[in-house]
């Protein structure tokens, strides 16, 4: 969105936050409500705020108008097919390069416990 200006013949200017689509319109004066053409006394200003209260807004307009199911909060919360840390857990087999069948890479002190 955008800060826009306008010349309202009754009350002289006045800013407006629209949407850039929006911007050639005529705008409704805030005081008398009546319709105003654009003015170009400044380039326009962007609107800006926060990512965290960005993205909570984005939220909340998506939820507004259709939630989701419980379904389909379950399904969106799950990892995607075929990742490695949610299905059955291959079963690692003694090899030349892991002659003990360790699941983790083995570090170049193998009797040290992790500190």
């Amino acid at each position: 969105m955008a800060m826009y200006e306008y010349d309202c013949p009754e009350c002289g200017y006045f800013t407006a936050m629209r949407p850039m689509a929006d911007s050639a319109l005529p705008c409704d004066c805030p005081t008398c409500g009546t319709s105003s053409l654009r003015v170009i006394l400044s380039a326009p200003g962007l609107a800006t705020m926060a990512g965290n209260t960005r993205k909570a807004i984005a939220a909340n307009e998506r939820s507004a108008h259709a939630p989701k199911t419980v379904d389909e909060y379950r399904d969106s919360a799950r990892h995607p097919k075929g990742c490695g840390c949610c299905g059955p857990s291959k079963k690692v087999e003694p090899s030349k390069a892991n002659p003990h069948a360790l699941k983790g890479k083995a570090s170049g002190r193998p009797w040290m416990i992790s500190h």
